[in-house]
């Protein structure tokens, strides 16, 4: 049954957990629904876990994926990520999940490379890629990108931008939003959810605000937010002013993102954070980023769930 305060145990001596599967990380994205876990003990010790984001939309119960958790799915100790060990685990936190749910989906995490005890259960996998680039060679990485970026688009930026962190989420969030604002869409995130996961973060030391300045006007071209665990830095956001954007602030914010990465931060990877849009993915590899697959899981129990979901599309 779930048990969120094993969960948070687990959490404690789990060596390589994501940072979209903390506790604390949950308890701010989970906005208009609540978070638990299914867990297993072996021995006295929490050696397995599942959070799940768990949403009611009318008399239905479901599970989703919360915005900016870009994976979940279960978490297993390293020793127990093993073909021998792993199916009767999966299974054991597949049996403990709320009964009557209407539907299940969740972005797996990319350890949770086995989804075969899923497969058992009726559930589907869909393969989805992140784009992320290898930190243990600076030089290498700026070298993997593209010549006109590296040649060009970025040295050009440089003559009349500065990047520079420590921006107000306000003022984030004024960049930010421009592109959506011109297009007459609501942004992504509210305000008042990236503050409360703003406050999180920073609690926690674990983001900074990038801005790419005009030094003669002190105008504001791009932006970019970036978070990390102790594996990755993820490039959670990022924006431009549309009315600046050949300036190419946009790639050197983000190439500058990556040095700070490597530099401060010294993580291995920088993550662009997963996306499937065309036009992205060709960005993403622009950058040098290569691959990254992860699974997305989903079941449905309920006919008017599919029905109903088939027809807001």
């Amino acid at each position: 049954m779930p048990d969120r305060d094993a969960y948070i145990r687990l959490c404690r001596n789990a060596p390589d957990l994501p940072l979209f599967m903390q506790p604390w990380y949950l308890d701010a994205v989970c906005d208009n629904g609540t978070w638990d876990a299914v867990v297993l003990e072996q021995a006295g010790q929490v050696v397995a876990g599942l959070p799940y984001f768990l949403k009611k939309k009318w008399h239905w119960q479901y599970v989703a994926m919360p915005q900016l958790a870009r994976m979940l799915g279960p978490y297993l100790l390293p020793e127990l990520r093993t073909p021998k060990k792993e199916p009767s685990i999966l299974e054991a936190l597949i049996d403990q999940l709320p009964a009557g749910l209407a539907a299940f989906e969740q972005d797996f995490n990319y350890g949770a490379v086995n989804w075969l005890p899923f497969y058992w259960r009726g559930f589907r996998q869909t393969t989805r890629y992140s784009y992320v680039i290898d930190l243990s060679d600076l030089d290498a990485a700026w070298e993997n990108l593209a010549p006109d970026y590296r040649n060009q688009k970025i040295p050009k930026a440089r003559e009349t931008l500065e990047v520079r962190t420590g921006l107000s989420l306000e003022h984030f969030l004024d960049v930010h939003d421009l592109s959506y604002e011109r297009k007459g869409l609501d942004p992504p995130v509210s305000p008042e959810f990236m503050a409360r996961l703003d406050d999180a973060l920073a609690a926690h030391g674990c983001r900074e605000i990038f801005y790419a300045e005009d030094r003669n006007t002190g105008d504001i071209h791009s932006v970019a937010y970036l978070a990390w665990d102790a594996q990755s830095a993820w490039y959670l956001l990022a924006g431009d002013d549309p009315a600046l954007r050949q300036s190419g602030a946009g790639i050197l914010i983000a190439w500058e993102a990556i040095r700070y990465a490597h530099e401060v931060l010294k993580v291995p990877y920088f993550d662009f954070a997963g996306s499937m849009i065309r036009p992205i993915e060709r960005v993403r590899r622009q950058f040098g980023a290569v691959q990254k697959p992860y699974f997305r899981v989903q079941k449905e129990w309920s006919v008017w769930w599919k029905i109903g979901k088939a027809m807001l599309r």
